[in-house]
């Protein structure tokens, strides 16, 4: 196959390459945390040269679009799909209050509107998010820039509203999104779960649930909560900031990936792995080979422009190289 340099990918994809460009070199290569615990006692994720070398020669070359694709209900995505945090400007950056400034500040319209357009060249036919994406996206779909299909997160509000609210604005697909699940679930509301869920059903729309907990998911099946996918953090906790055994701070979001990972080994629904770089902290060749050979049907990955190329890379090659897979493919 003919390698595209990412200068000829940008503008076959009709994509402006004017903005911000940011390497990430100063947060991968000059960090210096004071903690109480040695550094050297914990787990490390650091990129060696070899790999850093690797991933920079990724960034610029698309070796192919991802062709990977599964079906929940009666609509197939792209097995990688876009995850939408980043493009809201919400960013796990544990104590750097910043960067959610930073990235609200790139992110203009014309640039969410590029990375979508980036995205679908890419393969990756399919984003993730909060309601709050509807009017840009239908700015997108308006002008005939693209076709990105939508999964909704259900975000705000109560969930059968924002349900409604999303079937309205364009989604193919929605869920309960994973912290309200976990909400939900500590106040025993299953019956808000439900309805939601039926909301999408009446519209003939895959319907999920999501969770940041697992004993979230467990209590919804208890419960006889049956979703059309699942929607699942899923990450190990070899990163020094995971910090096992301390309360979470905006740096841990699979409290138990062992039992994540032995709770879907019993489900046969689809399951999007999500959060499984940890927000950045673990290297994508690892997150992604993680999250596919642990039972991940698809996986959720927030991407900025810059770094795109890279992953859908990445996740090419893993996912034509998978051997070690216990759980069977739902999707």
């Amino acid at each position: 196959m003919k390698k595209i340099s990412r200068l000829e990918f940008l503008k076959t994809g009709g994509l402006a390459t004017a903005g911000l460009m940011l390497s990430g070199k100063a947060s991968a290569e000059v960090f210096n945390h004071s903690t109480a615990v040695p550094v050297d006692a914990l787990p490390q994720t650091r990129m060696t040269p070899e790999q850093r070398a690797a991933m920079q020669a990724q960034q610029n070359t698309l070796q192919g679009p991802v062709t990977a694709k599964g079906k929940i209900g009666n609509v197939e995505f792209s097995k990688l799909i876009l995850g939408g945090n980043p493009i809201g400007g919400w960013l796990h950056s544990r104590d750097l209050n910043y960067v959610g400034s930073l990235a609200r500040a790139y992110l203009t319209d014309d640039k969410k509107m590029e990375i979508f357009q980036m995205a679908e060249n890419c393969g990756v036919d399919t984003i993730l998010g909060h309601p709050t994406m509807i009017p840009i996206l239908n700015k997108y779909w308006s002008r005939g820039i693209g076709k990105i299909k939508w999964i909704s997160d259900c975000g705000s509000g109560e969930f059968a509203t924002a349900a409604q609210e999303s079937i309205d604005g364009g989604c193919v697909a929605g869920y309960c999104q994973g912290e309200m699940t976990d909400r939900l679930v500590k106040a025993g509301d299953f019956k808000s779960i439900e309805k939601g869920l039926e909301v999408f059903r009446k519209a003939g729309m895959p319907a999920g649930i999501g969770a940041h907990h697992i004993e979230s998911l467990k209590a919804c099946v208890a419960n006889g909560l049956v979703p059309d996918f699942w929607m699942k953090t899923l990450h190990h906790h070899n990163y020094w900031s995971a910090r096992p055994g301390e309360p979470a701070r905006d740096n841990r979001y699979c409290d138990d990936p062992d039992g994540t990972i032995a709770f879907f080994e019993g489900r046969k629904e689809p399951f999007i792995a999500f959060k499984v770089l940890a927000a950045g902290a673990i290297p994508p060749a690892d997150g992604i080979r993680y999250g596919l050979e642990n039972g991940g049907d698809f996986i959720c990955l927030g991407m900025f422009d810059f770094n795109m190329i890279q992953d859908v890379n990445i996740f090419n090659e893993t996912i034509a190289s998978l051997g070690n897979r216990k759980r069977p493919w739902y999707a």
